[in-house]
């Protein structure tokens, strides 16, 4: 599957950012791209408050992805919010285009002194997609620490996993997150494509305070761990080629997924 990373930087104007999006669509989209992945967060940055902008799957942000990858004749997955009971909102994964689909994070970001539970409400199901003829699961950003949604995607039959990020930065947390994306395919066997904001200063962009934002260093990943892409910390958009024939061949020489046990 050729894969298209978008490592944009998001701010609080969805309209700016539907702009940005629309045209890494087009470029992905032109460069035979079959799946294009934004970043968490790409309707919006986090920083504003998120009840302001969510909208439901079918309204008008998520119908401008949708008619924009429609357009293109590609899949787009894209960080959106969507309104939830009690004036919250789900952090939700927008699947748009060839395929349609959404998921909701399931693993929110109550660590290193934040608290994304205090207006967000998290998902309970994890989500699997058909997009071009293979299966591929869905996770966001703090999902990555948890391997048990990794494998249970792999049970579930994907092939390849998904993962947009808004990734706060801080001391050492950018080696964290290649080192957990890579365990994360060990995992599960599978191929791992983790796609997160661009480091706001790489672009020019000065932000205060602690609300997460993004470090770069997207990443695709081979069922076995090694890195097919890496991009900079910068925006940019890499297109990859991932060979998901092999995660067959891979899960029979390394069947951990056959091989766990249940701890009673």
């Amino acid at each position: 599957m050729r894969v298209a990373l978008a490592q944009v930087l998001t701010g609080h104007d969805p309209a700016q950012n539907l702009a940005t999006v629309r045209h890494a669509i087009t470029d992905a989209a032109s460069r035979g791209a079959e799946l294009v992945v934004f970043p968490e967060a790409t309707m919006c940055a986090f920083g504003r408050p998120l009840a302001e902008v969510a909208e439901p799957l079918d309204g008008p942000w998520a119908t401008a992805v949708r008619d924009a990858a429609r357009a293109a004749g590609i899949t787009v997955i894209a960080g959106m919010f969507t309104p939830a009971a009690g004036g919250r909102v789900h952090n939700t994964l927008l699947v748009a285009g060839a395929t349609e689909g959404s998921y909701d994070k399931i693993h929110l970001y109550d660590a290193f002194g934040a608290r994304e539970s205090d207006t967000v409400t998290a998902g309970a199901q994890p989500v699997v997609v058909d997009i071009a003829g293979q299966r591929v699961g869905l996770a966001t950003c703090y999902d990555v620490r948890f391997p048990g949604l990794f494998t249970e995607l792999a049970r579930r039959g994907a092939r390849l996993i998904v993962v947009p990020a808004s990734w706060a930065d801080g001391p050492g947390k950018k080696e964290q997150w290649e080192l957990l994306v890579r365990a994360r395919a060990l995992d599960s066997t599978s191929a791992v494509v983790a796609c997160g904001q661009a480091l706001p200063a790489a672009a020019g962009v000065t932000v205060s305070g602690a609300t997460p934002r993004g470090v770069g260093g997207s990443l695709a990943i081979s069922p076995l761990g090694e890195v097919l892409a890496r991009c900079g910390e910068a925006p940019e958009l890499r297109v990859v080629d991932v060979d998901l024939d092999q995660i067959d061949a891979v899960r029979r020489v390394l069947p951990v997924l056959e091989n766990a046990r249940p701890f009673v």
